[in-house]
């Protein structure tokens, strides 16, 4: 008789073909059977029946601010957010206090989350221009999933604005780059037009179309000209998608749950709380997002999670903190939208599991399929729940999304194997290891 660790029985499974009822076998971490498994035993069972089985989902976009200001978020908080939230697998920004851009601070970081994570994790390292002749070594750590680059929008030492120097990061090494792409030198042309006081709904006024369609084009003609694939983050304008398009051979599109979900109403009802960057902007540009969902454009959906504490946020703009809470939302709104017809179930998990694992090269991530990680995000799809800040972990404790009602949400989380989230409680302990990529 076939014994596993672990069965997952009777879930509806979302695989790579098409959606099944089947039985998932367990060992030593990694999926090893799915099907009929009538006659295995195990260690343990759980009970899938009326639940949908879904790849353990990747936010490959998150800042855990750690090091920085635990009063905000940590790794540790952060998170057990995202295993609250139905995330297996986060990838962590490096912009930080000190900034990610070394061996020794990588090292560090790595060190320290051992035994804090409570799902797998994957670290950028950060480009600047003093850290260029580093980044092809850096970017083989076993567990770095890409190289940042802020082309725009920056602090400390992580601005790579100038063709030249952006450039030299092209050529540095042979993994995807991924950008934040404003173009500095129109934000910083543009900044003199607004004065300070003005109404938040400026932001998207200074940040503008052009501002983000400017630094795209920079960046492909770069990508075209040295052959280095791009993956451009938080893709917000309809120009960008249409244009990106035509870059399939070097170019890979995120889009975050923030521009599929809000519009720039939001500024006038959240205040300093829907202040991001790039920002929010009207329907016309979510409906090219949801388009280019629709045509296979975005390859994956991320949160941007990147909280502040509320002092910052209600500060007067253009003074506000720029960032949004997300890593702990990013699921039940997605499968909100999933409720509302917007995408199919199959299509969020290319997008939220498969697509990150293809665009970063995350090794046994993103699939349920035989030999790879036993990661999994359980869901109920006839669930709805209000989403309330009292739920929100990240100690800053606030939600963009507070109050509104999801269809669908997330049970249960498993890394490797491991039931660490069942019903809103974490169970067991911080198990995360840092995600291994290719």
């Amino acid at each position: 008789m076939t014994s596993y660790d672990l069965i997952l029985r009777g879930g509806r499974c979302v695989l790579p073909w098409g959606e099944a009822e089947a039985d998932i076998g367990v060992r030593a971490g990694r999926i090893a059977a799915i099907g009929a498994l009538g006659g295995a035993t195990a260690e343990r069972e759980i009970d899938c029946r009326g639940l949908h089985v879904l790849p353990g989902l990747i936010d490959p976009h998150v800042h855990l601010r750690d090091p920085g200001d635990p009063a905000v978020e940590t790794i540790p908080t952060g998170t057990r957010a995202a295993v609250l939230g139905g995330i297996a697998t986060v990838f962590d920004m490096p912009n930080t206090t000190p900034s990610i851009t070394t061996q020794k601070a990588l090292e560090e970081k790595r060190a320290y989350a051992q035994g804090k994570s409570w799902c797998d994790i994957g670290f950028y390292v950060g480009a600047g221009k003093s850290n260029i002749p580093e980044l092809a070594a850096l970017e083989l750590e076993p567990d770095v999933c890409a190289v940042k680059v802020f082309a725009g929008s920056s602090t400390g030492d992580l601005l790579v604005e100038d063709d030249a120097s952006l450039e030299r990061v092209m050529r540095s090494g042979r993994r995807r780059v991924c950008y934040h792409s404003e173009d500095e030198y129109r934000l910083q042309e543009r900044k003199p037009l607004y004065a300070a006081g003005g109404p938040h709904r400026l932001h998207a006024e200074w940040r503008d179309v052009e501002c983000a369609f400017l630094g795209t084009r920079r960046l492909m003609a770069l990508a075209r000209e040295t052959g280095r694939p791009a993956h451009i983050l938080h893709v917000s304008t309809a120009e960008e998608l249409a244009y990106l398009r035509d870059f399939r051979d070097v170019a890979t599109v995120e889009v975050l749950v923030n521009h599929l979900s809000q519009t720039d109403e939001a500024y006038d009802r959240l205040g300093g709380y829907a202040v991001m960057n790039p920002p929010i902007r009207d329907e016309r540009h979510m409906r090219a997002a949801w388009a280019a969902v629709a045509d296979g454009t975005v390859d994956c959906i991320g949160s941007d999670h990147a909280p502040h504490s509320r002092a910052n946020k209600e500060k007067p703009w253009p003074a506000t903190a720029a960032g949004l809470t997300g890593v702990q939302t990013l699921v039940p709104i997605m499968l909100d939208h999933v409720n509302a017809g917007r995408l199919s179930l199959g299509r969020m998990v290319d997008l939220m599991a498969a697509g990150p694992a293809r665009v970063y090269g995350a090794v046994t991530k993103g699939r349920l399929a035989a030999g790879f990680d036993a990661d999994f995000t359980i869901v109920d799809l006839r669930k709805t729940r209000t989403i309330e800040e009292r739920w929100i972990v990240s100690p800053c404790g606030w939600t963009p999304f507070a109050g509104q009602s999801c269809t669908g949400w997330p049970v249960m989380t498993l890394v490797r194997g491991h039931l660490v989230m069942r019903e809103d409680e974490i169970l067991g302990e911080a198990i995360g290891a840092p995600a291994l990529f290719h």
